[in-house]
């Protein structure tokens, strides 16, 4: 039979491409972004005692109410804002299962939205699915920074949606409070939403501060945002995340969920929920990262790439002038099969593959990691 594929341009993803490159060579794998040393021992002896207590069943569809209490107090503490547990949260199977939801539940054929690139590779192929148009906007390094003038002449009629990534993968990028002004004037009086994905949302440094589009009322009025309990507890593979919205998008967002994946495994929700408590496992992980970020970087001054400001996330960008001038994925596939270390051409966050010769290299690794990659990239 032939079928007419809806993403016909869409392949295998880079980091998959990469993750298997780095197991065939054996090289140091700083390409797909998850921990290589285990999550709390506390956090997964939680998860024993509630799936031996019997927790195995379907959870709510919303999310185990004592999950959303916490987080509940967790948005109020750090950004002085409240969203009702019952009707403005939701727990997701990760955070792309949110993204995804959050898209199919608002974009309609020919809604166009804006994104801003280079991003995460989801968003693009998910408004595409639902016939939408993505308008992208280019940022370039070595700073990244978002030129709102370009973003006021490409708002529209037909714009339904604003996707931003903050912190941003892969670049490390912030916004800042003119960043947040310029967007609250853009989509003032207008049916523009806005979804956030703020999944790095502690892995802030260099005394910055994540300033979550939930802090700003006119924004959190028309926003999905998105949070990764994958990224705050060392635990990608558990795929746990959540949605944030006013009632009113969370009503068509819980649509699209229910259908979905209707719930998330309940004896994981139990063991977070019980692990939150202690408002220390989440404070204390941006000083973590801040270490390793610091350790891998003080390591890279003595390659010769150029490091890019990283101010969120656990990726570091560079920049290889001074090495080559080749394009980005054929240096990448090089380091992989000549120096034995795994990085992402960041030409592969790109609609168009724009290639400013950057590579995104992954620190959320055990120091020795780090140091035995890094041993290899000084011989370039």
């Amino acid at each position: 039979m032939n079928i007419e594929s809806k993403l016909p341009e869409v392949g295998t993803t880079i980091f998959t491409v990469m993750s298997q490159l780095a197991m065939q060579y054996k090289a140091v794998n700083l390409s797909q972004g998850f921990p290589d040393y285990e999550c709390s021992q506390e956090l997964v002896g939680l998860v024993e005692h509630y799936m031996k207590a019997g927790f195995n069943q379907y959870a709510p569809m919303a999310g185990l109410m004592s999950l959303r209490e916490r987080i509940v107090e967790k948005q109020e503490k750090l950004h002085q804002t409240i969203y009702h547990p019952e009707t403005e949260i939701t727990i997701t199977a990760g955070g792309t299962q949110a993204l995804f939801a959050s898209i199919a539940c608002i974009i309609r054929p020919d809604d166009e939205v804006i994104i801003f690139e280079p991003s995460y590779d989801s968003y693009a192929p998910a408004v595409k699915l639902f016939g939408g148009i993505v308008r992208p906007i280019e940022l370039n390094a070595p700073d990244y920074s978002i030129n709102w003038d370009e973003v006021k002449k490409m708002i529209n009629a037909k714009t339904k949606m604003i996707i931003l990534n903050n912190p941003n993968n892969p670049t490390g990028r912030v916004l800042e409070e003119n960043d947040i002004k310029r967007l609250i004037e853009l989509t003032r009086n207008s049916n523009i939403i806005i979804l956030s994905d703020e999944v790095y949302e502690h892995l802030i440094y260099d005394g910055k501060k994540h300033l979550s589009l939930s802090r700003y009322p006119e924004l959190k009025a028309r926003s999905f945002i998105i949070a990764s309990f994958g990224k705050l507890l060392h635990a990608t593979g558990w795929k746990v995340g959540y949605c944030l919205a006013p009632e009113y998008l969370m009503k068509e967002f819980r649509k699209v969920h229910q259908f979905e994946v209707f719930s998330v495994n309940s004896f994981i929700q139990h063991a977070i929920s019980d692990f939150l408590k202690n408002d220390r496992n989440y404070l204390e992980i941006s000083d973590l990262f801040q270490q390793k970020k610091d350790f891998f970087h003080n390591l890279m001054l003595q390659t010769r790439f150029d490091l890019l400001k990283c101010h969120g996330s656990y990726f570091q960008t560079v920049q290889y002038k001074r090495i080559s001038d080749e394009k980005d994925t054929e240096l990448a596939m090089r380091l992989i099969k000549e120096f034995g270390v795994a990085c992402i051409p960041v030409s592969a966050f790109y609609t168009k593959n724009t290639d400013q010769h950057v590579l995104r290299f992954c620190f959320a690794k055990k120091n020795e990691t780090l140091e035995k990659a890094v041993n290899y990239l000084i011989k370039i």
